[in-house]
């Protein structure tokens, strides 16, 4: 063990922390959930651990998932998270502190910011960087945002989706929606309450969001049996649903994405968007995953649209790359 700290890169996300070491890669990737005893107020379980008792927790035990819409929610829980990581991590040297370097979404506030950067010191930093999510999702897809060319970039992840234009290693024009991964799961619930009166939980929606979801109509066929509480008899009780109901499900959710992205490419200068029309668009971010979500904004942006590469991981890698270039 080395006395000194070093440099580490966290992606702070709604749904899930990434850490990257510097010399050492993504070395944490878990859900940003915390299980507090309410009686006591002491964290019982951080992450994974924490994430398996979503939903099935007696009266006194309370799963939070202290980040809500890509800002801090809960800015104690959120510390106390971040401590937990970090000190997991055993990165802190006996002199020194490490330099860390978080992302958050484009459009947040000073205050939520300034939140951000607390957090990170008390959780045991010395200097605190931020950076803008879209622009380190670049970096991490592997596109060069240092020429004075277009790039763009959408972040769909758990909280938000962000949404740039960059060139000359900075965001030209930008959105950021509260419409992600986290909304995707609960119009799915929303849709098999309103059409089969069952009511299942947060688990069930990510599970058939991922096993058998598409928003390209016809491009998927696949069923899947689920279960829940019937609201009407009050019991168990189980269905099968396919992927055309999935789609009808995400439709809405994914025309606001396919909206602000046309919003986007609106405010964006003429030779940028040449740009863009030769090197299209990359997808990052969980929701990248979604079956079928490059197909239909391909179709309706008029520009050809990639999945990065892990796309899950671009922010944490991005984070990485600034780090070994921090002098720049």
């Amino acid at each position: 063990m080395l006395s000194f700290s070093k440099d580490i890169g966290i992606d702070l996300g709604t749904a899930n922390v990434l850490i990257y070491v510097k010399g050492q890669g993504i070395i944490l990737n878990e859900p940003s959930v915390v299980a507090i005893d309410k009686t006591t107020n002491k964290v019982l379980a951080v992450g994974e651990e924490a994430r398996n008792m979503i939903g099935r927790t007696p009266g006194n035990i309370m799963a939070i998932r202290p980040l809500k819409d890509g800002v801090i929610a809960d800015f104690d829980v959120t510390e106390e998270m971040l401590k937990h990581f970090i000190n997991k991590l055993n990165v802190k040297g006996f002199f020194s502190k490490p330099r860390i370097l978080i992302c958050c979404p484009t459009n947040i506030t000073s205050v939520e910011q300034k939140a951000i950067r607390e957090a990170a010191q008390k959780a045991g930093s010395k200097d605190v960087y931020l950076e803008e999510e879209p622009k380190v999702a670049a970096i991490g897809a592997g596109m060069d945002i240092f020429q004075p060319s277009g790039n763009m970039v959408l972040d769909i992840g758990g909280g938000t989706t962000d949404i740039a234009v960059l060139s000359m290693g900075d965001i030209v024009t930008s959105a950021s929606i509260k419409m992600a991964g986290d909304k995707f799961d609960s119009e799915i619930l929303n849709y098999i309450k309103r059409k089969y009166k069952l009511l299942i939980g947060e688990r069930t929606a990510e599970d058939i969001k991922i096993q058998v979801a598409t928003v390209y109509p016809g491009a998927r066929n696949e069923t899947m049996e689920i279960r829940g509480r019937d609201l009407v008899s009050g019991l168990p009780r189980s269905i099968t649903i396919n992927s055309a109901e999935i789609e009808e499900a995400l439709r809405e959710a994914v025309a606001v994405i396919v909206h602000a992205s046309k919003s986007v490419l609106e405010r964006t200068p003429p030779e940028l968007s040449a740009d863009i029309i030769d090197r299209g668009a990359f997808l990052t971010g969980g929701g990248a995953l979604l079956h079928g979500i490059d197909k239909v904004l391909q179709d309706e942006l008029k520009i050809p649209v990639f999945i990065a590469e892990n796309p899950m991981d671009c922010v944490a890698i991005g984070t990485g790359i600034i780090l070994e270039n921090l002098k720049k």
